[in-house]
């Protein structure tokens, strides 16, 4: 989700509300306690050199139990963090604390937005010569063309 994106939905949420893709919500007490961007510049393995940014949202679930976030409240920060840091309309990462910091995509479902698992990739493939991967075929598909099998006690197998 870009920041465009969560620009125009905020405005129509009664309240922010965030999910993990296992179905479990961050605490409705959460923090957001920072928005950024974060740069990332590397050298795949084949040597590509890339430049990656994205708007960063941490979010922090604190023992403060009366803290609600409300949409606009959310957007303002998002306006002041713009207006100072001059970010742009980059896809919006979020940083969560379970057992460890992990940093998730963002996706809304109409209700409340889903913090998305990130995976990693061979950005490569084509250098690294990374096999493609084989189609799975269930044995009872095998059959399907009648004129290529064989019928048991033939005598073709």
């Amino acid at each position: 989700m870009k920041l465009s994106e969560i620009k125009n939905i905020l405005p129509n949420l009664e309240n922010v509300a965030f999910q993990l893709e296992n179905g479990v919500f961050v605490p409705e007490h959460f923090h957001v306690t920072e928005i950024g961007i974060t740069s990332k510049n590397f050298i795949d393995c084949g040597g590509v050199i890339r430049n990656e940014n994205a708007v960063n949202f941490q979010l922090w679930n604190a023992n403060d139990f009366e803290h609600r976030l409300k949409p606009g409240k959310l957007l303002h920060i998002i306006q002041l963090s713009e207006e100072k840091l001059n970010i742009q309309d980059f896809e919006i990462e979020v940083e969560y604390q379970n057992e460890t910091i992990g940093r998730y995509d963002l996706e809304f479902n109409g209700t409340h937005f889903i913090l998305k698992n990130k995976t990693t990739a061979c950005l490569a493939q084509d250098a690294c010569n990374v096999p493609q991967a084989k189609q799975k075929i269930a044995l009872t598909e095998l059959h399907k063309n009648e004129a290529n099998s064989c019928s048991p006690n033939s005598g073709c197998c």
